[in-house]
């Protein structure tokens, strides 16, 4: 696909889904969000299952090709690996859609940057993100992963890291947004959560004060204690 092309693709798409959008009558609606209705397995509050069943219905808000090319950037930031899954296996891309549909200031830098990453990959490769190859995304994710930052040494010396290329800004703006996204619902998911091997409150075995410190203080445990206390 040339650039032209993908550029009157991108034109029409949204077009098309306008009409799409306007061509659902009431009942086909009704229908979906039946078809949608959550579950919910845990105790929680009834305002919480409400607020979450309304951002619910309100359907998807990206295109299948930006959650595709979410997926993507979310697989490349958190990739699958030894210790446990992807961004992707860990569902980031849907919490990202649910995320944006719960806070809305985030809509239009996510649709927009993910717009600004089409054409900058159709200038560069003449297709869009999601049609590279893997190493022409790695070349592009470079470009935007690594925004100049400033910082001061041990001496106090200023030292500024990395550098942004001219016209390079919007996408490190918006890579960054996604990059927190990504860590967010990754370390907020089962996965995650494993991953930094977190194993919450569990019961523990205590048998009493070590011998060592007993002795330092002189005490003991009498037999009584032994046997009805300390050990289980």
């Amino acid at each position: 696909m040339d650039r032209r092309k993908s550029l009157k693709l991108i034109a029409t798409g949204a077009i098309a889904t306008g009409a799409a959008v306007v061509g659902c009558n009431t009942e086909d609606k009704k229908k979906t969000a039946d078809a949608a209705e959550p579950t919910f397995n845990l105790d929680r509050n009834p305002d919480e299952v409400a607020y979450e069943k309304s951002i619910i219905a309100k359907g998807k808000f990206f295109t299948e090709h930006e959650m595709a090319t979410i997926t993507i950037l979310a697989d490349i930031i958190i990739p699958k690996d030894d210790v446990s899954g992807s961004a992707s296996e860990a569902k980031v891309p849907e919490f990202i859609d649910f995320i944006v549909r719960d806070m809305p200031a985030h809509q239009v830098p996510m649709r927009g940057g993910l717009r600004w990453l089409d054409m900058h990959s159709l200038n560069r490769f003449e297709k869009t993100f999601a049609d590279c190859d893997s190493g022409q995304r790695i070349q592009i994710v470079d470009e935007i992963a690594y925004p100049e930052i400033e910082y001061k040494d041990e001496k106090g010396n200023t030292i500024k890291k990395g550098k942004v290329k001219t016209g390079m800004q919007p996408g490190v703006t918006f890579f960054t947004l996604m990059r927190n996204l990504t860590a967010t619902g990754f370390y907020t998911s089962a996965i995650g959560v494993k991953d930094v091997g977190y194993a919450g409150n569990q019961a523990n075995k205590w048998n009493g004060v070590p011998d060592d410190v007993l002795k330092q203080y002189n005490v003991a445990y009498t037999e009584k204690e032994l046997n009805e206390c300390v050990k289980v």
